[in-house]
C-alpha cells in the first residue's frame, strides 16, 4: 500500500490514502463488509501515522464507504443503507425452532474447496487457506423454507468436513468442538428473485421473490469464521423483528 502514496505529491497524505481505499472498494478488492486491518497495522503498512490515517478513514465514512463500530474494527459498508434488524446472533436454525417450526435439515454438499477471493477477503483467510463449503435446505411441515450456503474457515477447524450437521448446528460445532465462541455478526437483508438453483433447493418458480440474507460471523476476539448466503422462502416465512427503545 505505502507504494501507492506520495510524500512529494501535492495533494495531503490522508487524501491520498482515502483515494487508494476508495479505488479498492469501488473496483470491489475490498468488498461489502470487508474488515480492515487493525489502525496500528495499517499504519504501519502505509508508513504514516495513526492521525493521518485516521484522517482518511474519516473521509470516507462521511461518504458511507466504511463503518466503524467501537471494539470492533472498520468495515466496507454493504453499499446501502443497512438497518440494523435482527439484533440477536442466533443461527437460522434456532430462529426457525423458536418460532415453533418442526425443523428438519437437508444437506446438500459438504466439502473442502478453495475459497472465492471476496469470500476469503472478507474472513481474512491467507490465500490457499481452504474452506468447508456447506450447502443445507431447510425444510419445514409447509416445504422448504431456506436454502444456505456456508462458507467456514478450515484451517481454524481441522475435520470440520466429517461433521454430521443433518443433526448439529453450525454455531454449537464452531463452539463446543473448536472453542470458537460465536459473538457477533453483520447480516444485510435484501429482496431477490430466485435463481435457478435457489428456486429449485425452495421448490418455487424461477423469478419467485425471496429475502436473501448475507451474514459474516466472528469470534469474541474479532476473528471472522463463518460467512454465509441464505435464501428464505418469503412464501412459506415471515422474519419478524422485536425492537425495543
Amino acid at each position: 500500500m505505502a507504494t501507492r502514496i506520495s510524500r512529494d505529491a501535492p495533494e495531503p497524505l490522508h487524501v491520498q490514502i482515502a483515494a487508494s481505499f476508495r479505488e479498492d472498494i469501488l473496483g470491489g478488492r475490498w468488498p461489502a463488509h470487508y474488515k480492515l486491518p487493525p489502525e496500528p497495522e495499517l499504519a504501519e503498512q502505509l508508513g504514516v501515522s495513526r492521525g493521518t490515517l485516521r484522517k482518511a478513514l474519516a473521509l470516507l465514512i462521511d461518504e458511507g464507504l466504511l463503518v466503524q463500530t467501537r471494539g470492533r474494527g472498520t468495515f466496507v459498508t454493504a453499499g446501502v443503507l443497512e438497518p440494523q434488524i435482527a439484533q440477536r446472533l442466533h443461527s437460522l436454525s434456532e430462529d426457525f425452532r423458536a418460532q415453533g417450526y418442526a425443523l428438519d435439515v437437508q444437506v446438500v454438499s459438504a466439502r473442502l474447496e478453495g475459497m472465492q477471493m471476496a469470500v476469503q477477503a472478507l474472513l481474512g483467510a491467507p490465500p490457499g487457506t481452504p474452506g468447508l463449503r456447506l450447502v443445507r435446505v431447510f425444510r419445514g411441515a409447509q416445504g422448504p423454507l431456506a436454502y444456505l450456503v456456508n462458507w467456514v474457515r478450515a484451517d481454524l477447524c481441522p475435520g470440520v468436513e466429517d461433521v454430521d450437521f443433518e443433526h448439529n448446528s453450525l454455531f454449537d460445532v464452531l463452539e463446543k468442538s473448536y472453542q470458537l465462541p460465536v459473538a457477533e455478526g453483520r447480516r444485510t437483508f435484501s429482496a431477490e428473485p430466485a435463481r435457478e438453483d435457489v428456486a429449485e433447493a425452495l421448490e418455487i418458480p424461477t423469478g419467485t421473490p425471496v429475502l436473501y440474507l448475507e451474514q459474516v460471523t466472528y469470534t469474541r476476539d474479532g476473528q471472522a469464521v463463518e460467512y454465509s448466503d441464505v435464501w428464505i422462502n418469503s412464501t412459506a416465512v415471515k422474519v419478524t423483528s422485536l425492537l425495543t427503545r
